[in-house]
């Protein structure tokens, strides 16, 4: 009984020491604190507050009744989607875009920084790299009118050059809106457009904290700029790109709506390649307006995704434990 009460009061005092040296660490950096705050108001407002909305995904939803009064129907919504054809088709084309995604954009960023870094004039690397990344800022909107003024079947340039040349004849246009083998390719093209040069800043970051004297000992040995590259920037990249391809697995069940739907749209001779999750859901939202059968949809990907995130940073961990995130 003693050493019970006794082990109580030892806790009890540890538990006031920490938050004591809660309050002093705050109290200390609260600038700092400050500064986080908006990321911290950020992800409880916009990540962790809508999570009360999963229980849509096991009611028959009424906006009228609200989430205490409809109808529980338990996994009927799941059932809808796991019995359709679609969830096999939306499910692979989300996961196999993605990894094209993630893999080539990483390839590409990688090979954007180490040019840039290897660049010795200062204003033409400014120039170079401000035009990289300059596709990141413009909107996928603009992008689809980009798209659809070289790929249109009438007016197209592609089809314009193609038949100015002699490639085809009149009436023998390449139909890509047609086409959806064509698809794939050209989604993981404006990915590697658009987002390769923004994601190659965090490389470059890290190379640039590379001790130069490394470099310097490799070149005095007689190494060639290529072998600096990859015998001392790749494996110096090693940490950050394991890092990265966590955090990019972790999304790997989120097909990019903003770009597919701008793109895409609702057209369904594409849906075999291009429809994925999220597509499929925001089609079911506004044709069906079955906000629970959505949820449901929503709550299988984020779900697997979880899943994945954890299974792959175990996998990180036995590889290197310096690269997983937790």
């Amino acid at each position: 009984m003693n050493v019970a009460l006794s082990n109580n009061k030892a806790d009890s005092v540890v538990m006031k020491k920490r938050k004591k040296s809660i309050i002093s660490d705050v109290k200390q950096n609260f600038y700092l604190y400050l500064l986080v705050l908006p990321g911290v108001l950020y992800f409880l407002i916009f990540k962790y507050l809508p999570m009360v909305g999963v229980v849509v995904a096991f009611q028959d939803f009424n906006a009228v009744k609200g989430f205490f009064k409809s109808e529980f129907v338990g996994l009927k919504n799941f059932e809808y989607f796991f019995t359709s054809k679609d969830w096999l088709i939306v499910t692979w084309n989300t996961v196999f875009l993605n990894i094209l995604f993630l893999f080539t954009g990483l390839f590409f960023a990688i090979l954007i920084a180490i040019v840039l870094s290897e660049i010795s004039n200062k204003y033409f690397k400014k120039v170079t790299q401000s035009l990289v990344i300059l596709p990141n800022f413009i909107s996928w909107t603009l992008v689809s009118m980009f798209v659809f003024a070289l790929l249109s079947t009438d007016i197209g340039l592609i089809n314009s050059v193609l038949k100015a040349f002699g490639f085809i004849q009149e009436g023998q246009e390449i139909s890509f809106y047609s086409n959806p083998d064509l698809w794939v390719a050209i989604l993981v093209v404006l990915k590697i457009w658009k987002g390769a040069g923004f994601g190659s800043v965090i490389y470059l970051a890290a190379i640039a904290g590379i001790d130069q004297e490394i470099y310097e000992a490799a070149k005095i040995d007689g190494a060639t700029r290529l072998q600096c590259i990859t015998k001392i920037t790749l494996p110096q990249l090693k940490t950050t790109v394991v890092l990265l391809t966590l955090f990019g697995i972790g999304d790997i069940f989120q097909g990019d709506l903003g770009m597919i739907y701008a793109i895409v749209g609702d057209n369904p001779n594409l849906y075999q390649t291009t429809d994925v999750i999220d597509t499929y859901v925001f089609r079911m939202l506004r044709q069906m307006n079955d906000i629970s059968m959505s949820t449901a949809i929503g709550l299988y990907q984020s779900l697997v995704g979880l899943v994945i995130v954890f299974v792959t940073n175990h996998l990180a961990k036995k590889y290197d434990s310096d690269s997983a995130i937790f």
